[in-house]
């Protein structure tokens, strides 16, 4: 990829630009809850071979769109929002059976049972308990029978939280990384995805270390957290906005986590 593309987000006020793209714009590849693992983690569980037709929601800066690519699946199409991300996927892409739209998951103008495996990450955390239900309910409708969805997620444990206890935290993690976040308790994770007619298959949860730097170099290795130190270093009011996302991560360490989970579109 050439580093002169345009990275999301980029002549945003820092201030208010969300903590994903604040994150990519340092040098972040791996931007996911779980990290570079639980990614791993659910692509194994997708068992994506060279027979699958892969649908990928909002693959962002495109780090798993590249995992996914590897196991050369007989098509793969990315659905995008944003622009600048969008043409960093495309970047990746070749042949004419890989593409990256822009749109949105929640009307991806796919048809009906077109897909046999579908994954979207870190991207329902961020929407509404009605967006997510619209999106989970479009994963299924472009999936054939049988067919695997994965996500990966942040979520709010345990399952017997306090609903007011849940909406603090949720507050907080939305004014840290300056975008609407609603992660929700696995069990309500789970629950979505019954209610759209898919059979969990596998489950999988590991703690929120996105900003630990044993998490950061595990998941960007030591030159690539090298990189982000020293860009932390040298932009100060970035730094600003890492630690405070930070903060607020530690603060909650014991309720937040990230999860991932495989399921199985039911045969009618």
């Amino acid at each position: 990829m050439s580093e002169k593309m345009a990275m999301p987000n980029e002549h945003r006020n820092v201030s208010k630009t969300p903590g994903h793209w604040v994150l990519a714009q340092l040098g972040k590849k791996v931007l996911r809850p779980g990290g570079k693992e639980l990614t791993q983690k659910m692509l194994q569980s997708l068992k994506i071979t060279t027979a699958d037709r892969v649908v990928e929601f909002a693959p962002g800066m495109g780090y798993t769109a590249r995992l996914c690519l590897e196991k050369a699946p007989k098509s793969y199409t990315a659905i995008e929002q944003n622009e600048q991300a969008a043409e960093i996927v495309r970047s990746y892409l070749k042949g004419g059976l890989q593409l990256c739209k822009l749109g949105n998951a929640q009307q991806t103008g796919l048809e009906e049972s077109v897909a046999t495996v579908v994954y979207g990450e870190a991207m329902l955390t961020m929407q509404s308990d009605s967006r997510k239900n619209e999106i989970i309910a479009e994963a299924s409708r472009i999936l054939e029978a049988g067919g695997r969805y994965g996500i990966h997620e942040l979520c709010i444990s345990p399952d017997s939280i306090a609903p007011s206890a849940k909406r603090a935290i949720q507050k907080e993690v939305s004014e840290a990384i300056q975008h609407p976040a609603k992660p929700i308790t696995p069990v309500e994770w789970k629950q979505l995805m019954l209610d759209n007619g898919f059979e969990i298959e596998f489950e999988a949860v590991a703690p929120m270390h996105l900003l630990e730097p044993k998490r950061m170099i595990d998941d960007e290795g030591i030159l690539g957290f090298l990189k982000i130190a020293k860009n932390l270093l040298t932009r100060p009011k970035a730094r600003a906005r890492v630690l405070g996302m930070r903060k607020v991560f530690s603060k909650h360490k014991h309720n937040l986590a990230a999860i991932t989970l495989v399921a199985k579109k039911k045969q009618i």
